[in-house]
């Protein structure tokens, strides 16, 4: 079976497809040649996820799936969330994002927070949603190379590294989006079997 990700990332379709039923072929948006850009305008993870999934379903009639992730913090009223990518501004700079929240963050003793996940994947028009979320909290300078995002300043539960002092199979152990595509792999191998 062909499945679209909702994706131009390389490496991100590299790392499900290895992970996917033998009789799964995974297609990235660049290998069906699908450059335009999608917006998104849903206020919730979940409503961008099926935003993006339903608009290369309807425009190519592929079975596909589409991610979309944001870090709650609990003492921020779970802001960033839906607009993580973007907190500090349409340009999407990992540093000024971090910056800006923990700015907010400076004088709070509360530092819980989460990533988290969610898919929505379109089988042949039906629609399935799979979550993934992991809990921490921010610590207040960053520490790593790794990751993207706010992963150096995220410190996952039970761990005392940030997920930007992890490497990629670490993180992998207990991350939000492993959590979430396991999640509908485990789905699909047991649809196919």
């Amino acid at each position: 079976m062909q499945l679209v990700f909702a994706t131009h990332n390389s490496n991100k379709v590299k790392e499900i497809a290895s992970l996917l039923p033998d009789n799964f072929h995974l297609l990235s948006l660049t290998d069906i040649q699908f450059d335009e850009e999608i917006a998104e305008t849903a206020d919730t993870l979940e409503g961008n996820s099926k935003l993006k999934a339903h608009t290369i379903y309807q425009k190519t009639g592929f079975s596909c799936f589409a991610d979309d992730t944001g870090l709650e913090v609990e003492s921020l009223n779970n802001r960033p969330g839906v607009f993580s990518a973007r907190y500090a501004g349409e340009h999407k700079s990992d540093e000024d994002n971090i910056n800006k929240v923990l700015t907010e963050l400076e004088n709070e003793v509360n530092r819980k927070a989460r990533f988290r996940t969610v898919i929505t994947l379109i089988l042949d028009g039906a629609e399935f949603q799979f979550e993934g979320l992991v809990n921490g909290k921010l610590i207040s300078a960053k520490k790593g190379e790794s990751g993207f995002g706010y992963d150096p300043v995220f410190v996952p539960e039970n761990e005392n590294r940030t997920f930007g002092e992890m490497n990629i199979n670490e993180k992998n152990n207990f991350s939000h989006r492993a959590r979430a595509f396991n999640s509908m792999i485990r789905f699909l191998a047991n649809r196919e079997s």
